[in-house]
């Protein structure tokens, strides 16, 4: 996941590939508290990692639940419906999915068993409407109070030894704001329907209004059976707990991709997949997900979507996209994924009954409004709509994510459109999908020429490897250390028995080799070779290997290839000169030799490695005449570089400079 502030999106023209989606945010906190909460062990299999389900994770743990790894999957063993801790503070970030129903179930235990917890969250949890909830839970007789502004976490919970609740009349709540206020309930009442051999009855649950965001109760009522509770539903008013309800472990449970992030690799395809198709593993028409009827709406704006029961392959249909009018109560969190399809529509779309989204991580119709007119877009809100209609001229935007996972993820879609895109914050992608712009690079294509390219090159030990490692970290570009590539090639033709001499051999060699960097380290082929790369017999076949005609241009092709989105940050002698000619920023070092041969001697002594100061200097100079003068690529600032004299300047001093005049470059703005 990257952790920078922005990432800039280049202009994106094409899609296609296979993606396996990460498991449903919806579904794994339900079955992570579900098997909290059961009697016995169960086996998770592909629960997401995120931000969500870390802090349920913790506050389980907490608990007193046991959690073990077994693999790729979570042992979680439960606490039988019986308190072994009686006093927790839990926060749980701006998790509704851990918030709600943790609130509900902690409510309710420690009015029956006693205890005392603290429910917190971020500021914007701290916002998030939860007094429908609590009011419900009142109803019952439970013991909660607000430690901040009424009706909005923080909680605290309480009660005493053997309490009772007041389960003979029928448990009323709101059923208009949030669904997750009866998923709450839902989870919890089993807990006091006499399943721990007290005396029980029926619990019932009448919602007031009508219920919004059916789907996602259907999964809960659906994993509810799966542990052992079966609820009565009339219509979508009632709801009954049956009298001894009880949760036991299923043993295992297989959590299903996450259909709503499915919605943007549909919409992915719909907008770009021209030549071949976007494939979606991991969710199909078998999902007991609401959201993966998003795919009816995407047909309905023209995507080509053939469905299985666990994979979609969506392709572009219509062309532009059609306009719609849609009532998108069923599929409220995928709907936002309409919302920037919308801009690639042939009019005007409207999306209706979507008030939800006020109350989620951030006011999301308001974000969702300011954000699409960023891009040229015309935007008309109301309290539960929001009508789009696409841009006349797109213009490149710096795209604000509110610290909301499904903002940033949308609004990255604008970048098909010719223009870049700015994602601020993109990090908050971790809440549901770490990973997610990973996944996107690796199926968007773009114009080769659209990658933006920033080469850093310099003479020896002036610094270039360290500030361009620094800086593509700082920008989450990749990074390309040109110097250490003859040294691989010397490496794997040592490796796979080449002659020095075997021009052709070590080509074809060079033309199948599996290079990462990872800041200053280098992989090859999986392998960490960073060290070996520093070897006597490397170091003098890569001088030998250098002189070959065949080697130089399938090097030239290997380092052609590492320009891919969203960006390069590539270190050198020539890569501003011959590499990357078109490099949108080139910065040329000139730290003196006095500079770099004090450098060159600290690092030396650090690692216990005596030398010599001045041979140091003359060895960098006489380096420096070779360089300069020789026939092949002579080392040179390009000129249009940027010269920077670094001599006095820290790394992070240097790295702020080179940023400072990127973002002058970039067509962003303040």
């Amino acid at each position: 996941m990257f952790a920078i502030p922005f990432l800039d999106l280049p202009p994106l023209t094409k899609a296609s590939g296979q993606i396996r989606l990460p498991g449903s945010k919806s579904i794994s906190n339900r079955v992570l508290l579900l098997a909290g909460l059961a009697e016995g062990s169960t086996l998770v299999h592909d629960l997401l990692d995120s931000d969500d389900t870390r802090v349920m994770i913790e506050a389980l743990r907490s608990l007193g639940c046991g959690l073990a790894q077994e693999g790729a999957a979570l042992r979680v063993t439960g606490i039988g419906g019986r308190l072994s801790v009686h006093q927790a503070s839990l926060f749980l970030g701006n998790a509704g999915t851990a918030m709600r129903p943790l609130a509900a179930a902690l409510a309710v235990l420690a009015a029956t068993q006693g205890g005392q917890f603290e429910l917190s969250g971020v500021a914007r949890m701290h916002e998030r409407p939860i007094g429908d909830l609590v009011d419900a839970l009142r109803q019952l007789g439970c013991d909660i109070q607000y430690l901040g502004n009424d009706g909005y976490p923080p909680l605290r919970l309480a009660g005493q030894p053997q309490g009772q609740l007041a389960t003979g009349a029928p448990v009323r709540v709101r059923g208009d704001v949030s669904s997750q206020f009866l998923t709450a309930l839902l989870l919890a009442l089993p807990l006091a329907s006499g399943g721990d051999g007290s005396p029980g009855a029926d619990i019932v649950i009448e919602v007031d209004g009508e219920l919004i965001s059916k789907p996602y109760v259907e999964i809960t009522l659906n994993l509810l059976a799966r542990f052992g509770i079966t609820v009565q539903r009339d219509g979508w008013q009632r709801f009954t707990i049956p009298a001894g309800s009880r949760y036991r472990s299923p043993g295992a449970v297989h959590v299903e991709g996450d259909a709503s992030s499915a919605s943007y690799f549909v919409a992915l395809g719909a907008i770009a997949a021209v030549d071949a198709p976007v494939l979606i593993e991991g969710v199909g028409n078998a999902s007991i997900q609401g959201d993966v009827r998003f795919v009816e709406a995407a047909v309905a704006m023209g995507a080509d979507v053939r469905m299985e029961a666990n994979r979609i392959e969506v392709r572009r249909g219509a062309w532009p996209l059609r306009a719609i009018t849609l009532d998108c109560n069923h599929i409220p969190d995928a709907a936002m994924t309409l919302a920037v399809m919308a801009m690639y529509a042939d009019g005007p779309t409207r999306l209706t009954n979507i008030a939800s989204w006020r109350v989620k991580e951030t006011d999301r119709i308001a974000a969702m409004a300011i954000e699409l007119r960023k891009v040229g877009a015309q935007v008309e809100e109301g309290a539960d709509f929001i009508e789009v209609r696409p841009p006349a001229v797109w213009q490149p935007a710096a795209i604000h994510t509110y610290d909301d996972h499904r903002m940033a993820m949308c609004l990255s879609l604008a970048a098909f459109n010719g223009v870049p895109v700015r994602i601020l914050d993109p990090q908050c992608v971790g809440k549901t999908f770490p990973d997610y712009f990973e996944a996107l690079f690796k199926l968007a294509h773009t114009h080769h020429d659209q990658v933006p390219v920033i080469t850093i090159d310099g003479p020896t030990a002036s610094g270039k490897g360290t500030l361009a490692s620094t800086l593509a970290a700082s920008l989450g570009y990749h990074f390309l250390d040109s110097g250490s590539l003859y040294r691989v090639a010397a490496l794997a033709s040592l490796r796979q028995g080449v002659a020095d001499s075997d021009g052709p051999g070590i080509a074809a060699l060079i033309a199948k080799l599996k290079l990462r960097f990872d800041g200053p380290r280098l992989y090859l082929e999986g392998d960490e070779v960073s060290d070996q790369l520093r070897r006597e017999d490397v170091g003098s076949r890569a001088s030998k290997i250098s002189a070959l005609g065949d080697v130089r241009a399938a090097l030239y092709a290997l380092q052609v290839s590492f320009r891919r989105p969203p960006g390069l940050v590539a270190d050198g002698r020539d890569m501003g000169t011959v590499i990357f000619p078109d490099a949108a920023l080139k910065v040329f070092l000139t730290a003196s030799p006095a500079t770099r041969a004090e450098r060159r001697h600290n690092q030396l002594i650090s690692k216990g490695i005596s030398s010599n100061i001045d041979d140091l200097r003359a060895d960098l100079e006489a380096r420096d005449a070779r360089d300069r003068t020789r026939a092949i690529a002579p080392l040179q600032p390009a000129e249009d570089a940027l010269l920077l004299d670094n001599s006095a300047q820290t790394v992070d001093e240097s790295v702020a400079q080179v940023l400072g005049w990127w973002e002058e470059r970039r067509p962003f703005g303040a």
